[in-house]
């Protein structure tokens, strides 16, 4: 009777799932059968691992303890919780699809371990109380709707021990022989629309299954090159005339890089914005006006129209802008504990040139390990448990409002200004997120009406932080960068919808750079080689990016993917990588988007295997680690030791991109 209950609740959630998402999921009739088919493979499969302890239970219960009033109690409750628990998921299954559009994955896995931000979060975003008194009263009326069809189970004969035995055994194989059918996530691992995996598939399942999924083993699961062959195409995407390899393993991308110019001294502010798509900027094409502080910056800087996050999860984007490293397979490198430090990262190699490297995060930084991550690469820490309450105007569950977040830069710049020390400001906001609250009267949207207000809001403490920032004596001699860890949204038919990734980039140079629009093809991890380049910095490079702004006539690629998928964008077309040597690419990515199956021998199936291939071996091998040498001879000559210092204007004439 459960088992069947829970199938007709599996049945419902992916009818009310697909009749929500109709036109996305493109399904003919052809198309919704095989998703029943295969969504009752996935059914079965949890439900028969789910079916082995209450087996073992009936197994194992004494008859006399069976037959009694206590127990047949018990099991009634029971019921009653197994048909909450039941709603319960379905429920939480539509609104982690409202978030994420897919079922669950690890992001699900995630949020059980930082569950005080999480369920603050659900609480502030959803009349949760209403909806659970509503789901008791729901699974208490089937209970009493059951009670006589349960009567009659618990007065059915017992089984015999030996045939007991048997149905647990014959359980357990089916159990283990389903869930071999579908190992390695098939048919996840396969091309063909999202939506239409994702609707066949199993929530409570793919909950499970990412526990075993959240690391995944390139060599093992990933179409792999000869390494002489990946290492050469690696050097040669890499490859320019300021760099010189150094590293003796073939995949080694270890450079030094020796940028040409007097080195500046100058101050860094790199803001990351949560969750903020391209798409909600005038700059991009919207019309509604959320963002008129960022489009003011067009005109005052370098705008980067052709810029795209690597991932879809804050931890991705830190990662990426930190580490300038590919996505590779699996969870993070922010959030791989015990493996999480010791990188040559962005703030490292600023440190390692006497700047304070501070990462300040709006909310607290042990959540996807970032004080970790960070206070093992290169930074000192600032976030909300470290701010004093009366320093912050606004809270939710996800940290303070971004207006304080900002304060607490200026404050951190004024300290730093004041001692003579040069300073890197790596600052994570977080008032872009559900359930989008924000200080009232700081916009004409109300708090809590949804994503244009939070956008509105985030725009609105960018101005509010520029215009202060105007007034300090530090100004002109800072780099601010603009910049989203990911988009709003990253569901779409395809297993990467390229245009899903497209976010915003500006860097405000007062002095540095001639404002105009690069329209280069890059992504996030082309931004830590582009900002020291700026800085005409000299130093040992492990970033898999480069500098956008030394020839921005050379065609640019960008690098994105989720924890399975892996893809090189090439401007037009697509190329991804799936596990069990998936090899596909998608021509006319942001158009039609055809997609075909193709080998390694495809040239840009060669250029995606060397990027990821060549990024996993370093992160398995250690070669991204901080191990800084010793630079020849020439690249040590005075002029590097004689450029200005903090505080100091730079008064030659800016040229076009760098100076």
């Amino acid at each position: 009777m459960l088992l069947l209950s829970w199938l007709l609740v599996f049945f419902l959630t992916r009818t009310v799932l697909l009749l929500a998402h109709l036109a996305d999921a493109d399904a003919g009739l052809f198309d919704v059968l095989r998703l029943y088919g295969i969504g009752l493979v996935y059914d079965l499969s949890f439900l028969l691992y789910a079916a082995l302890p209450p087996a073992l239970y009936v197994l194992l219960c004494p008859k006399r303890l069976w037959r009694s009033k206590g127990h047949t109690l018990f099991l009634h409750v029971l019921t009653g919780l197994a048909l909450f628990a039941m709603l319960f998921v379905a429920v939480a299954e539509w609104l982690f699809w409202d978030e994420f559009g897919v079922r669950f994955n690890f992001i699900a896995v995630d949020y059980l371990v930082y569950s005080d931000e999480v369920i603050n979060n659900i609480l502030e975003s959803y009349p949760i109380y209403p909806v659970l008194a509503f789901l008791v009263l729901l699974a208490m009326a089937a209970t009493v709707g059951l009670r006589s069809t349960l009567k009659r189970a618990l007065a059915a004969p017992l089984l015999q021990k030996s045939a007991a035995l048997l149905y647990v055994g014959a359980l357990a194989v089916a159990a283990f022989a389903v869930s071999a059918v579908i190992g390695q996530n098939f048919p996840l691992a396969m091309g063909g629309n999202v939506f239409q995996r994702e609707l066949a598939s199993n929530g409570p399942f793919q909950f499970f299954a990412a526990f075993r999924n959240n690391e995944l083993d390139y060599q093992q699961f990933y179409a792999t090159l000869p390494d002489p062959r990946a290492a050469a195409l690696l050097r040669a995407e890499l490859s320019e005339p300021i760099a010189r390899f150094v590293g003796s393993d073939p995949l080694d991308i270890r450079r030094a890089i020796d940028n040409p110019g007097l080195e500046q001294r100058r101050n860094l502010v790199l803001v990351t914005i949560e969750s903020l798509s391209a798409k909600y900027l005038g700059s991009f094409g919207d019309r509604r006006g959320l963002t008129p502080n960022l489009d003011a910056l067009r005109d005052q800087g370098l705008f980067f129209s052709n810029f795209y996050a690597t991932g879809t999860r804050t931890d991705r984007g830190l990662e990426a802008i930190t580490l300038s490293i590919p996505p590779t397979p699996g969870r993070s490198i922010v959030k791989r504990i015990g493996r999480e430090s010791g990188f040559a990262s962005l703030g490292q190699q600023l440190e390692a040139k006497g700047y304070d490297s501070v990462f300040a995060y709006g909310g607290r930084g042990y959540f996807d390990n970032m004080n970790a991550f960070f206070g093992g690469n290169g930074y000192r820490i600032v976030d909300q448990s470290s701010v004093a309450e009366d320093q912050m105007h606004f809270q939710n569950a996800w940290g303070m409002a971004d207006e304080d977040l900002y304060a607490q830069a200026l404050k951190i710049a004024d300290q730093d200004h004041a001692a003579g020390k040069p300073f890197f400001l790596q600052l994570m906001t977080t008032s872009n997120h559900r359930p989008y609250t924000y200080p009232d009267g700081r916009i004409d949207i109300p708090s809590g009406r949804g994503r244009e207000g939070a956008v509105k809001y985030t725009d609105y403490a960018i101005g509010q932080f520029l215009d202060r920032a105007r007034d300090k004596p530090w100004f002109n001699n800072t780099v601010f960068v603009f910049v989203a860890d990911h988009t709003a949204g990253s569901a779409g038919k395809e297993d990467l919808p390229v245009a899903n990734y497209h976010i915003p980039l500006f860097i405000l140079a007062p002095g540095l750079v001639v404002p105009h629009e690069v329209s280069t093809l890059s992504s996030q991890i082309d931004l830590a080689p582009t900002l020291l380049a700026l800085l005409n910095m000299d130093y040992v490079s492990t970033f898999y990016g480069r500098n956008v702004l030394s020839d921005e006539t050379r065609p640019g690629r960008a690098l994105l993917g989720n924890y399975q998928h892996l893809g090189l964008f090439d401007g037009k077309d697509l190329a991804i990588l799936s596990p069990r040597r998936g090899m596909r690419r998608h021509d006319d990515a942001l158009g039609l988007s055809h997609e075909t199956k193709v080998d390694s021998e495809d040239p840009l199936l060669r250029r995606d295997i060397a990027y990821y291939q060549g990024a996993s071996h370093a992160f398995g091998q250690h070669l991204i680690d901080w191990q800084p040498r010793p630079a020849p001879q020439a690249l040590l000559s005075q002029r590097h030791q004689t450029g200005n210092q903090a505080g100091e204007t730079v008064r030659s004439e800016p040229v076009e991109g760098l100076r």
